[in-house]
């Protein structure tokens, strides 16, 4: 019987099996033990991947390294968040406020409008994602800061070779949130040469986490499981052949945290491809299937999104990265569809939870 590497843990892989997480963040405890404890902000701290990365640095170094910040009220259900701040990155003074008061070395920067909520309101993605990168530069120049700030595949565009999409290409994105990620990783670059500002970014492919999706492209690979535990089927926007690079959370918790605690001599670059695995919308639910053998899907294409999908990488070349600082993921599509099934169960997302609360 084949095994699974998940979490860390060795689980059998049978059909219908879906393993519990035993110890999630296991795998980054040897770089908490290397490494000096920092105090990091991060900005769009509630979004998809912020509570994820506040998790893991705790369990690394302790409930008093990371600062949390974003504009809505924390949820009451937030357990997990220990140190929570309204921030505004509009507001450069308020960003510098909270450096100092909290004595901050290091800044990731997840505030962002994705790409197809930032194609609705052109206007608030330049300032968020533009503005915003600005005022967090600034304040990095000012006070040696470190700085995180996520690239994504829609950096890229139609004119780029979208098979294993190397680091150095053509990026001419077609979308405000390409765009103003490419200005990103510029700005930071010349931040990093100009004002000696340790900047760091990575273009991450498609994120699936338990989180529900927040107005990205890529939210079908999300939405899928929790349209499959609820009705048994998903209604895709995407057509079925569409392939695109995806990431699990985990890894992306993982090379984030490669990434910042990696020596600077080491980096031949600063903004590097990483990736997992690439798939189709037809791919995934044949590999749920696998899982849930009733599952059906169906496909109501959106011309917006599709059109950004095309426009994007099937497949990232991330050899650099594997070469300079070790980056390697650890799950698959088979591991993925396992574990979302798994946290989603444990969330109880079910059809009896939703007549309950209706």
């Amino acid at each position: 019987m084949k095994s699974l590497k998940v979490f860390g843990r060795v689980h059998l892989a049978k059909r219908n099996y879906s393993p519990l997480p035993v110890d999630p963040l296991l795998r980054f405890k040897t770089i908490s033990q290397t490494q000096k404890a920092p105090r990091v902000l991060i900005t769009g701290s509630l979004g998809q991947l912020g509570r994820g990365l506040n998790s893991v640095y705790k369990y690394m170094y302790g409930s008093e390294c990371v600062v949390m910040s974003d504009i809505v009220r924390l949820p009451a259900n937030a357990t997990d968040v220990s140190d929570y701040n309204y921030l505004d990155i509009l507001n450069q003074s308020s960003i510098e406020e909270i450096v100092v008061n909290k004595n901050i070395d290091t800044i990731v920067h997840f505030s962002a409008l994705l790409s197809a909520v930032g194609e609705s309101n052109v206007p608030l993605a330049l300032q968020v994602n533009c503005r915003g990168v600005e005022n967090i530069l600034q304040v990095a120049a000012k006070h040696r800061l470190k700085v995180f700030i996520p690239s994504t595949i829609g950096a890229f565009g139609p004119t780029t070779p979208r098979e294993n999409t190397p680091d150095l290409t053509v990026q001419c994105p077609t979308t405000i949130y390409g765009v103003s990620k490419v200005y990103a990783e510029r700005l930071g670059e010349y931040f990093n040469h100009r004002f000696g500002v340790d900047f760091r970014s990575m273009r991450f492919p498609g994120i699936i986490s338990a989180t529900k999706p927040g107005g990205g492209t890529t939210d079908y690979a999300i939405q899928i499981f929790y349209d499959a535990l609820q009705k048994g089927k998903h209604t895709c926007y995407l057509r079925p052949d569409t392939r695109l690079p995806m990431m699990y959370d985990t890894d992306c918790m993982a090379s984030i945290i490669q990434l910042l605690s990696a020596e600077s001599s080491l980096l031949k670059r600063r903004t590097y491809n990483v990736t997992g695995f690439s798939f189709t919308p037809e791919e995934i639910a044949d590999a749920i299937r696998r899982v849930m053998p009733g599952f059906e899907i169906d496909y109501d294409i959106c011309p917006t999104r599709q059109a950004i999908a095309d426009s994007w990488p099937k497949s990232l070349d991330d050899s650099e990265a594997r070469k300079d600082w070790g980056w390697n993921p650890e799950y698959g599509l088979e591991e993925t569809v396992q574990v979302m099934f798994a946290l989603l169960r444990r969330e109880e997302i079910t059809p009896q939870k939703i007549v309950s609360t209706a």
